[in-house]
């Protein structure tokens, strides 16, 4: 055993997951199309997996398309180990007038003419890097238990506190007058909204997010994604629970040792990485395990057997 010096993460309690009877379980990876929710994909995939347990890891707008990470049965237990990070999607700014939404769903509150391609150039610049981003009034953010969208909905929106983000890259696609066609690669938390309302400002503009699509989410891409029609004609192509978490080393555990741990016990550490997949010999996921000392403690349980 290395005597190197290990990252210790605060330990949680073991947690057993259950499956549901007669349901199905996995990782599954959707391209919603516009105009559902996020809780509309997750009802379709309840019903075709008949599963009471489905869960996503990161909401997108109604008007939004693209990679939708939906874990079903005991899947949904996994979502705090998943890395969403980075986040990357491909949208449209329109040049010329700002909506009250800050996307093309909502009423026009400011208009401008487009700014000049190098002002455009000099304001991704300003928004790249770790930023201060003030939420789109229309957002799930919440003031004292008030959701923003409700109250900008009743005509009194919230004051919203500038939230610091991160931003990695813009990659511009195709550029004219009034448009704008980018892929923005960002941390969670980043609204693509406020993006676009903000290069219009600062470009000495007006602008509004057109269309926006997520083409990947950590190490998912929605070239993977399966449709909502291929999901109502039947198909489920549901991923093991061990690809949900790629990032994760694997240990794999004897008879012995998966005994202990389905117990919620600990067994001894092969390395020094501070979380851990417990596999065994078919690299079913059998536990999430952290690092205490030269144990590994389960943290979640996922098999009862």
């Amino acid at each position: 055993m290395s005597s190197r010096p290990h990252l210790r993460l605060p330990l949680r309690p073991v947690e057993t997951a259950t499956s549901d009877a007669g349901g199905r379980e996995g990782l599954l990876l959707v391209d919603k199309p516009a105009g559902l929710t996020s809780h509309d994909v997750v009802a379709i995939v309840r019903r075709a997996s008949a599963s009471r347990r489905v869960g996503h890891t990161g909401t997108l707008d109604p008007f939004a398309t693209g990679l939708l990470v939906v874990l079903v049965g005991r899947g949904t237990r996994l979502i705090p180990y998943i890395d969403g990070e980075p986040k990357v999607y491909e949208a449209v700014i329109r040049f010329g007038a700002e909506t009250d939404t800050d996307d093309s769903t909502g009423e026009t509150t400011r208009e401008a003419g487009p700014p000049s391609a190098a002002a455009v150039a000099t304001g991704i610049a300003q928004l790249t890097g770790d930023i201060m981003q003030v939420p789109p009034s229309y957002s799930a953010k919440q003031i004292d238990g008030q959701r923003a969208y409700d109250a900008a909905r009743r005509g009194a929106a919230l004051q919203l506190e500038p939230v610091g983000v991160t931003v990695g890259e813009w990659t511009v696609l195709d550029q004219r007058e009034s448009e704008l066609r980018v892929r923005i690669t960002c941390g969670g938390g980043t609204y693509i909204r406020a993006l676009a309302r903000d290069l219009g400002r600062l470009t000495g503009s007006a602008a509004h997010l057109a269309t926006l699509r997520r083409t990947r989410n950590g190490a998912f891409r929605v070239e993977d994604a399966c449709t909502l029609d291929d999901i109502r004609a039947g198909a489920l192509p549901l991923r093991p629970l061990r690809s949900a978490i790629p990032a994760l080393p694997a240990q794999r555990l004897d008879a012995s040792e998966r005994g202990r741990v389905v117990h919620g016990n600990s067994i001894a550490a092969q390395s020094d990485a501070p979380r851990i997949a417990l596999v065994d010999d078919e690299e079913t996921l059998i536990a999430v395990a952290e690092r205490s000392g030269d144990e590994l403690r389960p943290t979640l349980v996922l098999s009862d057997v």
